[in-house]
This record gives C-alpha cells, structure tokens and sequence, in this order.
C-alpha cells in the first residue's frame, strides 16, 4: 500500500494528487516499458496500450457519491435482474459491479465519488460542512476492470469534533490518547489516501487477478504459518 499523507491539504488536494502522480505512473510505463505492455498486449489484454493512454491524458471524471447513487439507481431500473446487487440508496456501500459500471460504462474513464455518507466511513474523516456532517469529505478513485484503485479523505483536525465523533461510535477516548495528541497541541488541515499497490500492477499489467501481480512467489505448500 502506498499511503501519501499531506499538511496544508484538503480533500480536492487530495484528489489532485492523486491524479497526478497515477498520471505520471502510467505515463513513464507507456514511455519506457514498451516492449512489456507490447507482451502483456499478446498474451492479456490487446486494448491496454490505448487504455493507458486515455488515463495519462484524460482529465479524470469528478462525482459526488449522491449523483453517483443516482445513475446506479437511473440504470438498475432499466434490468435488476442484470446485477448481483440491485438493492441502492444513500447510504449503500457500493460493490464491485457498481463501481466499474460507473468507470467503464457510465463514464469510461477513471472516476473520482467524493462525499460520502458518514455512516459508512471512518470516524477520523471530516465532516463536510457542506451539509451539516450528513457526508465526510472522503473519496475513492474508480478504474475500469479494476474498480476502486484509490481511497482517502481529509482528515478531522478539530479536536472537540473529533472527541463528539469517537463517542458516538463508543469508542474509548483514552485509548486513542496517542491520536488525538496530534490535534491537541496544534494541528492544520491536511488528507491522505491509500493506493492498493497489487491493483495498479494489475491494472497497468492488464491482467484479471490480483493474486498474479503479488511481487512474492506463490505455490501450494509454502506457506509456513
């Protein structure tokens, strides 16, 4: 996992950041490693190459999460019996099948759902003022034949905020007295996201499993706990 952690940072930084060096990413793949995705081509996917090079130059789609809610809803209304989970609303955890709906068919092009409702993310993500704490500023980065490749948020700086949120999940404040130091003494505005490291070899490989992009050999028998 790759997980960037940046001061003076909301969440369109965030985003932004992202973007940018997912870019660069593929962008020095499509440049140097020719001969590879020219084998990966052969043997896995024959329309890499011109994915790759859509993603390093096509602005990415931004959609808050309710708009995304609603074009699942608009398209599963058309065929329910198509998708294994038809069942959507706010506040619905999307699955795989929606999020590469939406980056593959819907906008065919990697997407950013951004404000998501607050019940289904974690406490240390911030309120969005926006709409009175319904959404947190969090987001995640959808790819086609992947889905999600990226998730992160900006954090919550606000240390009476944070405390209110801790204990509505009943959490024990005191045994997050480590994490909330951080915020006690001074803090700023600052985001970060994780970046699944397998998934963008397999993504950028254009291979189906995950598994095949693990850099550590894999066979039956050795594994020793």
């Amino acid at each position: 996992m790759v997980e960037p952690e940046m001061a003076f940072a909301d969440l369109t930084s965030a985003m932004d950041n992202a973007e940018a060096m997912l870019k660069s990413v593929v962008g020095e793949v499509l440049e140097k490693c020719d001969e590879d995705l020219e084998f990966f081509m052969k043997f896995f996917d024959k329309g890499l190459k011109d994915r790759l090079q859509k993603l390093a130059n096509k602005p990415f789609v931004r959609v808050s999460y309710r708009e995304a809610i609603g074009y699942l809803q608009e398209e599963i209304a058309k065929d329910p019996t198509k998708w294994q989970f038809p069942e959507v609303e706010f506040g619905t955890d999307l699955a795989t099948e929606h999020e590469r709906w939406l980056a593959e068919t819907k906008f065919e092009s990697a997407v950013f759902v951004y404000n998501y409702p607050k019940k289904i993310k974690a406490f240390y993500m911030r309120d969005n003022d926006e709409d009175g704490g319904e959404t947190v500023n969090a987001m995640d980065l959808l790819v086609p034949g992947v889905g999600e490749l990226v998730g992160g948020s900006q954090r919550e700086e606000r240390l009476d905020v944070l405390i209110e949120k801790m204990k509505e999940l009943d959490l024990n404040v005191e045994d997050y007295w480590w994490y909330l130091d951080l915020r006690r003494f001074g803090s700023v505005p600052h985001s970060g996201y994780g970046l699944g490291f397998e998934r963008l070899v397999t993504y950028v490989c254009g291979i189906e499993n995950i598994r095949d992009a693990i850099a550590f050999p894999r066979y039956p028998g050795n594994a020793e706990f």
